[in-house]
């Protein structure tokens, strides 16, 4: 069955890892799991690095999708597909914001720390979530 709006957004918004796609000429779409942020109702963005594949690929597409999917208590999943509206710097404050979703409180400030040395140039970038499929398949 699939989720209302605010079903589908609350779920997005949960921190799950992501599959992003991009398309790729000439070649299957890229399809990589990522750390995002998302609120209902907003946009979500993601972090990587300035140049890196999945950047050179963005904005050679203009627009990704996320995928975001569970097992238990039931299964459900929620992708969406949207154009990209803005790609900026990251900071080390968005970076800490991305890392508390995911990460351990105690783990979070040596994980930003080594991160913001170690991984180079970062750029947030942001999609607005254009086209939703969604759906829980309920206890199978």
């Amino acid at each position: 069955m699939a989720l209302t709006r605010a079903e589908r957004e609350q779920f997005l918004a949960e921190p799950h890892t992501a599959a992003l796609a991009v398309a790729e000429e000439g070649r299957a779409p890229l399809s990589v799991p990522i750390w995002y942020q998302y609120e209902p109702g907003g946009d979500a963005w993601i972090m990587t690095g300035a140049g890196s594949r999945k950047h050179r690929l963005i904005s050679a597409a203009g627009r990704f999708t996320l995928l975001v999917d569970r097992l238990e208590p039931t299964v459900r999943y929620v992708s969406v597909e949207g154009p990209v509206v803005d790609t900026v710097p990251a900071t080390v404050e968005r970076l800490r914001e991305l890392s508390a979703r995911y990460l351990p409180a105690e783990k979070v400030e040596e994980y930003v720390d080594f991160s913001w040395k170690n991984h180079g140039e970062m750029l947030i970038i942001r999609m607005r979530p254009e086209h939703w499929v969604s759906s829980d398949l309920g206890t199978v």
